[in-house]
């Protein structure tokens, strides 16, 4: 008789465990389909999110690197300031251009820091004094930014700051131009295209202590209101002074040789791949990346993708535990029913009906099953995956938002005091909170296969011992 025939009665003729069986992979191949749509949604938006951020490298001075390097006592600053690191330890704003040329890089960015002193002319912001006896010198200064696109800065992003007369800085900024806040400007009566002259921000020896003139060309509003409270000068965000690279070195003691000095540089990469390629391009433009190091910083790729990558991983495992646990269980089952149908087997086997064809009578009997599951499986796991997706990944969002909340600043390594901190530049994002889940043919093929291979491995392990027996055994032996 033919094995389909006998597989489609015994299939028909006890529904019961036909529809066990059934359940049973429906279950499995729905677990299943529900982690790969995770994994499969999970990788489109990994993606999109690469596309839409890239990554950030960040070259700057390491203090231990320049030290070990040796060439902080073979070389002799030669800017304002004679200092112990000397100019090996200057990042020059010319370098910095070579390297942005490369084509790896999307944008790049840099900036400077410096200070500047108060003269005759151009008073410091101070609402409230400073309390009697106490000594200011050290901070009744401007905050001097040296920057390459104003509007690249964090306070004019978020909005915290915004121009409210003349223009920013910008690329094509001259060196003796700055940008100033509206209250000191007001204090100062000061317009757009007036004079005003600033010293040199240092302490130190040897330090040119005559007055600098720079054009105010912007007028900026910082939404930060007063505090009623004495506030040190340089602390005050009144206080801020926005110039272009040089005029910030020239303020802060350094040299303006090669375009001038930078704190950092930051290039955007459309891949966290391209920095092996941006590391080469940048010793070819001359850099010593033992002193200025290149590190990728993909913060905001780690916070987009962070909740939903974990997610995924979960979903894998679940897939890889869901398939071995239903092999194991689906094994059992029909070891158990063909235990029940020993008498059958003797019968057919006396007949003279090859042991291949009773084990392929069984293999289409589960294999029928877990079609009917797959189908089911097909219709009800988008939205089961949707949900249970959804719901894994805002735990895991709310733990990346405490991560993120208690997270402290990394030391800036290029202050050599070791006293600043540093953060990401960038605007903030919030991580991936939803899965946009899609059925396609490819998990159809994935779990369809995973769903046959279950049958078959659940099928042939406990049949093989069918192969082992004789008409004889099976029907003398009761168990």
């Amino acid at each position: 008789m033919n094995l389909f025939k006998r597989a489609w009665w015994r299939l028909t003729g006890a529904p019961g465990k036909t529809l066990m069986l059934v359940g049973l992979f429906f279950v499995i191949c729905t677990l299943v389909l529900s982690g790969f749509l995770i994994q499969s949604a999970a990788a489109r938006a990994a993606d999109s999110a690469k596309k839409s951020v890239g990554a950030v490298a960040t070259m700057q001075l390491d203090v231990n690197g320049l030290l070990a390097s040796g060439k902080n006592n073979g070389s002799e600053g030669h800017g304002q300031i004679p200092g112990t690191i000397g100019s090996a330890g200057d990042l020059q704003r010319d370098l910095v251009d070579k390297i942005c040329t490369s084509s790896v890089v999307a944008d790049c960015n840099y900036t400077a820091d410096g200070a500047a002193f108060p003269t005759g002319t151009t008073k410091l912001y101070q609402p409230v004094p400073a309390p009697a006896g106490q000594d200011t010198t050290g901070t009744d200064l401007f905050k001097v930014d040296g920057v390459r696109k104003l509007n690249e800065v964090s306070a004019f992003r978020n909005g915290d700051s915004k121009m409210i007369a003349g223009k920013g800085i910008g690329p094509d900024t001259e060196k003796d131009e700055i940008v100033v806040e509206e209250r000191v400007a007001e204090d100062n009566k000061l317009r757009i295209g007036d004079k005003v002259k600033l010293k040199i921000g240092e302490l130190m020896p040897g330090v040119d202590k005559s007055e600098h003139a720079f054009k105010v060309i912007g007028i900026y509003k910082n939404t930060m209101a007063d505090t009623g409270q004495y506030v040190p000068a340089m602390m005050d965000p009144a206080n801020q002074v926005y110039t272009n690279i040089e005029g910030a070195s020239l303020l802060g003691g350094k040299t303006t040789d090669g375009g001038g000095t930078l704190k950092s540089a930051t290039f955007k990469l459309n891949d966290p791949h391209d920095l092996e390629q941006l590391k080469e391009d940048a010793k070819k433009a001359g850099a010593d990346l033992q002193i200025f190091p290149i590190s990728v910083n993909d913060k905001q790729y780690k916070t987009l993708v962070g909740p939903i990558t974990r997610t995924a991983s979960f979903a894998t495992v679940t897939v890889w535990l869901v398939a071995v646990a239903g092999t194991i269980i689906l094994a059992l089952i029909v070891a158990s029913h063909l235990r029940e149908r020993r008498g059958e087997l003797g019968i057919l086997l006396s007949l003279g009906e090859k042991k291949p064809k009773l084990l392929g009578q069984h293999l289409i009997e589960v294999v029928a099953c877990s079609v009917i599951a797959i189908g089911l499986a097909g219709v009800g796991s988008q939205f089961i995956s949707g949900a249970i997706g959804n719901k894994l990944l805002a735990g895991e969002v709310d733990s990346a938002k405490k991560e993120a909340e208690n997270e402290n600043l990394q030391p800036d390594h290029s202050d050599p005091s070791g006293m600043s901190k540093q953060g990401d530049d960038r605007p903030a994002v919030d991580p991936i909170d939803s899965l946009d889940v899609h059925l396609g043919p490819a998990d159809i093929a994935k779990v369809g296969a995973t769903g046959l291979g279950i049958a078959t491995l659940a099928t042939l392990v406990p049949g093989a011992r069918i192969l082992r027996l004789n008409p004889r055994d099976i029907l003398t032996k009761g168990d």
